[in-house]
């Protein structure tokens, strides 16, 4: 009996230990625009990385240097990655594109072996698919732009290769034109002493004197395709410098794909002064458009409010004010006999209280809502003040984890407190808060190991790693489980909130409807999908259309509005319930808003359907139901858990000021 108790302080400390490595490392990826600078000196020297190939016809990423592009002279480095990058699928690694601060230069890399068959095929198919190279400068992406229908537009990263519209021939993109737009810094009493790995300024106040360096503001690129002759290429050396050269634009002198084709790659680069500072140097990727819309959004929003604010406004003072008021002047004899009258939501005193069916997966389900919508929340408060930059690749991802595994406090006491108040004794609140640390995770981790294993069928850098598997259940049991069973211990200390009335021992008989009660609570979902789902559109854009989403103060507006309409709408539907004397409001009022899932879901279906048509394959479709399965399922609850939380307060108000035994 003693080895356990002995091995349990070796146990907490290696979780304590690996907490605390985890949270330096991810603390290296925490940025706030404008914190700092990277500055350099004239032909400092300043490698770009790539991340992964992506497409928006497949959304399956690949590495790089899975298609036969010139390597490191150092070899292949990855770069360090957090924990919302290797869950959104980037691989970052080095590359062998040197810039030379203020140097223009046109620059041979390599030339490639003889294509194989098998090369020849996957770059063919990267090209038909729409796959992107997504470069990296001074943590800047590759910008470049592109003239349709006479609008120029904007894209981040450029294509693979080129398949002209008659489909005969495909083309690789072997050179490449940067413009780098860089800003003169000058300021007083620093010193730059070094840069390290990112290129962060390490700065020293010890001297007074002026200095000035360059700041990356702008990286643009133009792809071009280039057939060069291979023999008289191979004769040069890496970095040797070429002639500079024009993108052709007859066809056949462009580099096409086909065996025994040797490549070569090269490319030019440009510096350019410009006014943008670096602070301001993001702008021109989070330009917001369509700001008119986000505003239509808002007031449409507003609109739904006032009119479902008028409806509440008349049930409590017109219609249950006013019952109250007669009640309340009434004497006992009068009172007793008006007992015996009584209609609508009075009739179901005895039984409006009565434990529903189902109470533990209600509570588990409510407590979750909780943790989810918490979580929502301060992210994207945080988001909206600035916290969570683009910059940094997958933080805004890491910080939701990472709050969600510390909000299971919250889900444990919510759950075991509205179980206490149910059962009446605390009981059982283990289990509660052992199914509240469990279900939605559960739920997570059966969808994303089925769609990883599509993604390690397809060889995708999206496929989560084993090792992080065990890191993320690591995580989860060492700070989301016990924080669930402290917050559930914490739910049996709290007052347990007492019944205004008590329940009958029979339950009362509902009255036949001509329609099912289900009915109208799936359509009351249309309300608050209503308030959000213009915005719904630019998050699914920001997602499978490699689009920046950057307006989180419309996005916290619009969660505001959410909340109001959530709430009203369930008190509206459970007192229209009670009305007709159906005292199971319970799970009815956790659905009138949570239904809403129903409707983003559908309308994810249809996005696919009419947005997204260039997607394709089976596993692209399969993955994207998949993740919109999981967001449907995590707006359920914490829209229901509004709805719910606000209709029991209510119900409670409405019974506590009835005086009837």
């Amino acid at each position: 009996m003693e080895v356990p108790t002995r091995r349990k302080p070796v146990i907490y400390c290696a979780c304590l230990f690996f907490i605390v490595n985890f949270f330096l490392q991810i603390s290296d990826a925490f940025y706030l625009p404008g914190s700092y600078m990277h500055t350099y000196s004239n032909g400092d020297q300043i490698y770009a990385k790539v991340n992964s190939l992506t497409s928006i016809e497949t959304e399956l990423p690949y590495s790089y240097y899975s298609l036969p592009y010139c390597k490191p002279l150092g070899g292949i480095k990855k770069s360090a990655e957090n924990l919302g990058e290797l869950l959104r699928g980037d691989q970052i690694d080095n590359s062998p594109y040197l810039f030379r601060m203020n140097v223009n230069h046109s620059i041979y890399l390599c030339t490639t072996p003889p294509l194989t068959e098998v090369e020849v095929n996957l770059l063919k198919q990267r090209t038909r698919d729409l796959y992107q190279v997504n470069m990296i400068l001074d943590n800047l992406p590759v910008m470049r732009f592109a003239n349709q229908n006479g609008i120029k537009i904007q894209w981040t990263g450029f294509p693979v290769g080129y398949t002209p519209p008659d489909g005969t021939a495909d083309y690789i993109i072997n050179h490449l034109k940067f413009k780098v737009l860089v800003h003169e810094y000058e300021g007083n009493g620093v010193e730059i002493i070094g840069t390290g790995e990112e290129g962060m300024g390490v700065i020293s106040e010890a001297d007074k004197k002026k200095v000035s360096g360059y700041e990356i503001v702008g990286f643009q690129v133009i792809p071009c395709s280039v057939k060069r002759d291979p023999e008289v290429m191979t004769k040069l050396h890496m970095y040797d410098t070429i002639a500079s050269s024009n993108c052709p634009s007859e066809l056949d002198k462009y580099q096409p794909i086909k065996e025994q084709e040797r490549i070569s790659f090269t490319y030019e680069v440009e510096f350019v002064k410009s006014d943008i500072r670096w602070p301001s140097r993001w702008d021109a990727y989070l330009k917001m458009e369509g700001s008119r819309v986000h505003w239509f959004s808002i007031l449409n929003s507003l609109m739904v409010i006032f009119f479902l604010a008028g409806i509440v406004f008349v049930i409590f003072l017109r219609t249950v004010r006013r019952d109250l008021t007669r009640y309340e002047e009434l004497d006992k004899e009068a009172q007793a006999q008006m007992n015996e009258e009584l209609s609508g939501w009075k009739l179901v005193v005895g039984d409006v209280f009565r434990e529903p069916e189902g109470s533990k997966l209600l509570c588990v389900m409510v407590g979750d809502g909780v943790q989810i919508l918490g979580m929502a929340a301060v992210t994207i408060v945080f988001a909206a003040l600035g916290f969570m930059s683009p910059a940094s690749r997958g933080m805004l991802l890491t910080g939701m984890i990472i709050l969600y595994l510390f909000l299971g406090i919250a889900a444990g006491y919510v759950s075991v407190r509205l179980w206490r108040t149910i059962k009446g004794t605390s009981e059982g609140w283990r289990s509660i808060s052992w199914l509240s640390a469990c279900f939605f995770p559960g739920i997570a981790f059966i969808i994303l190991t089925g769609l990883n294993f599509l993604l390690w069928g397809s060889k995708s850098t999206g496929a989560i790693p084993i090792s992080l598997y065990f890191e993320l259940l690591f995580l989860w049991f060492c700070i989301s489980v016990p924080l669930t069973l402290i917050g559930g211990f914490m739910g049996t200390k709290a007052q347990q909130i007492e019944y205004p009335v008590r329940t009958n021992q029979i339950p009362r008989e509902i009255p036949a409807r001509k329609y099912p009660s289900w009915l109208l609570v799936l359509g009351a979902g249309t309300l608050p999908f209503g308030t959000l789902f213009i915005e719904l559109f630019f998050i699914l854009s920001s997602i499978w259309l490699g689009r920046f989403y950057y307006v989180f103060g419309f996005l916290l507006v619009v969660l505001l509005l959410l909340v109001v309409v959530c709430a009203e709408v369930s008190v509206v539907l459970t007192y229209m319930h009670l009305c007709v004397e159906d005292w199971r409001w319970w799970w009815k009022s956790f659905f009138a808003s949570g239904s809403v899932a129903l409707y983003v879901f559908l309308y994810s279906i249809n996005y696919l359907v009419f947005d997204l048509q260039s997607l394709s394959g089976p596993v692209s479709a399969i993955l994207y139901l998949g993740y919109s399965l999981l967001m449907a399922i995590a707006i359920m609850l914490s829209t229901g858990t509004i709805g719910f939380l606000m209709s029991f307060y209510f119900v409670h108000y409405l019974f506590s000021s009835v005086k009837i035994d």
